[in-house]
């Protein structure tokens, strides 16, 4: 992995062990190319006004990018100040299964969790 100069600055979120379990799975599984990275983000939508992307993709020009326990993560710019103290857990049992994204700037979030507003 390159290290850039956003490599070197502190990633806004916060990975759990769960949740970089099931990420390192899952770049095993689909056989996520290097030059790709987990892109977590925002984008307009949901029943609570902002809806949460996350999946892999090729690093964008407006992206930071980081390292966290060997995962490349993607973070446009502009996203930064929504997903700021974040933490991405993941829950495998039998209620509830996926990713759970805890977010400190959410004034609101629907019921499914994947939804919030500021």
């Amino acid at each position: 992995m390159e290290i850039t100069a956003e490599t070197k600055t502190k990633c806004p979120i916060q990975l759990t062990k769960g949740a970089i379990t099931e990420i390192k799975q899952l770049i095993y599984e689909k056989e996520v190319p290097d030059n790709q990275g987990l892109r977590i983000g925002v984008e307009g939508g949901g029943c609570s006004g902002l809806t949460y992307i996350l999946g892999f993709d090729e690093p964008q020009d407006m992206d930071m990018t980081f390292e966290l326990e060997g995962i490349k993560l993607l973070i446009n710019k502009a996203h930064g100040m929504y997903l700021a103290g974040m933490e991405v857990d993941y829950h495998n049992g039998l209620q509830n299964r996926g990713f759970i994204f805890n977010n400190p700037n959410a004034a609101d979030t629907c019921g499914c969790g994947t939804s919030f507003s500021t």
